[in-house]
């Protein structure tokens, strides 16, 4: 696998922004927005299938039913899709630890361990080195595709990507400017954002849901709402088909697996934090159902108690190859829940206080926090003003998380101070949410023909 690119340290800060320009002569910027699919692109339906091979099988039906509802949600399940495409598109050459799977709802505000509400990216399963434009690319598309959703003009959507990407180039200048261990600090801390805001009416929505997030414990809300007591014992309430216990045949095999996952994962914690989780045990866990690009995959609930009333719920979660990795190489972990766990403190500004790795039977797992202080976006109540402003925040995280890892005045260089990159990626989501539109009617054409099986989910 290509690794990242680190900066070259004999070359002065100008020197590598010279060298980023240069990089223009071999990949234009205004090549960026060319889209067209290329001659062997495979059947996105073929590619989802695919993509489902070694996962729980009689979940496949909610995953496709998710990803039917509309091209917005059919595009968040089809991160391997567009992989393969983005794979086929300019690039500069210049690698970086990337998101790879970069939408909007992969991005939010959560608590740090300090406890400070920030604003960064939320989610790693297809983290891995590669070409930053892949980000920037994907990232832009689920503005327009989101903005399209919400029934925005055409003018608007792609003035949305825009302002994406240009928060994307002009930060990733100024990340540039700053001393390596300024960058590796720098936050996105959520009240200076939201003091930002010029809308009295968002910056009252969104300090609400904050205010509601800050609220919530996870004794007096989590655990009476998730747990049910019976006979003395505690028990994760069944929300079939979302949460369930195994049945009798695989509850044993199914329990034993995370327990002994559970013990491997003690040791990825640095000697603090397994002091930490010492405190607690299991006391029940239950298989749930995740998000629409992870239906499928083994996931589940831990319980844990330090006392009667001192609960923590973890988060179980298969780690699958990444769909990155047909194009820019096999990762360098060969533990895939820790290629997961290293892209995620690499890319955030700062990560989960229980956040770790395990396998077993060869199947690989990393574990978090069931849920932090989380406030994820809401794309279906924003305004175009809102969105574009959410848009800002996204280009500016995702510039902030490619520059701990890769080369900002390299990047910086090549992007340079107009809005060429800008206007050529604007325009390179615009054609490509087009894609996104066919391949989701080429699901629907599949579920009509009998191909594709697809399940309510109540």
């Amino acid at each position: 696998m290509r690794p990242v690119q680190s900066p070259a340290i004999k070359l002065t800060r100008e020197q590598r922004k010279a060298a980023g320009k240069a990089l223009r002569g071999k990949c234009s910027r205004a090549s960026h927005e060319d889209w067209k699919p290329h001659a062997h692109r495979e059947d996105p339906v073929q590619v989802l299938i695919d993509s489902s091979k070694g996962r729980v099988q009689h979940l496949l039906p909610i995953r496709y039913a998710r990803m039917m509802q509309s091209p917005f949600s059919f595009f968040r399940g089809a991160a391997a899709i567009m992989a393969g495409d983005l794979a086929h598109t300019p690039s500069s050459g210049i690698r970086t630890q990337i998101c790879g799977d970069c939408h909007l709802l992969n991005f939010g505000l959560f608590a740090t361990p300090e406890r400070r509400l920030i604003f960064d990216i939320n989610d790693f399963d297809e983290t891995l080195p590669a070409p930053w434009e892949w980000d920037v690319k994907r990232l832009a598309t689920s503005f327009v595709i989101a903005a399209q959703h919400n029934r925005f003009g055409k003018k608007d959507a792609r003035e949305i990507a825009r302002q994406c990407v240009r928060s994307y180039r002009e930060h990733m200048t100024a990340l540039a400017e700053m001393r390596v261990l300024e960058r590796w600090y720098e936050r996105l801390d959520a009240d200076a954002l939201i003091d930002e805001l010029r809308s009295r009416k968002w910056k009252k929505k969104i300090r609400k849901l904050i205010a509601k997030e800050a609220a919530r414990s996870v004794v007096e809300h989590d655990f009476p709402k998730l747990v049910r007591v019976k006979g003395g014992r505690v028990r994760i309430k069944d929300n079939p088909p979302l949460i369930f216990h195994q049945t009798s045949m695989e509850a044993k095999e199914f329990d034993q697996l995370v327990r002994d996952a559970f013990r491997r994962y003690c040791d990825s914690l640095s000697a603090d934090r397994r002091t930490l989780i010492n405190h607690f045990e299991i006391k029940d866990i239950v298989f749930k159902v995740v998000g629409v690009g992870s239906v499928g995959t083994r996931c589940a609930i831990l319980l844990m108690m330090a006392g009667d009333d001192d609960p923590l719920f973890l988060q179980v979660k298969e780690a699958r190859s990444s769909v990155l990795e047909p194009y820019a190489g096999k990762s360098v972990y060969a533990n895939r829940g820790e290629r997961v766990v290293a892209g995620q403190r690499l890319m955030q500004a700062a990560s989960d206080l229980f956040l770790g790795w395990t396998a077993r039977a060869g199947e690989h797992f990393y574990i978090r926090q069931l849920r932090d202080m989380k406030v994820s976006p809401v794309a279906e109540i924003m305004d175009a003003g809102a969105m574009g402003r959410f848009a800002q925040w996204c280009g500016w995280a995702l510039a902030r998380a490619h520059a701990k890892s890769g080369d900002s005045a390299l990047i910086g260089g090549y992007l340079g101070a107009g809005g060429s990159f800008d206007e050529a990626i604007s325009g390179f989501a615009v054609a490509y949410a087009r894609q996104n539109e066919r391949d989701h009617q080429s699901l629907l054409d599949a579920i009509r023909a009998g191909k594709i099986q697809v399940a309510r989910e109540s």
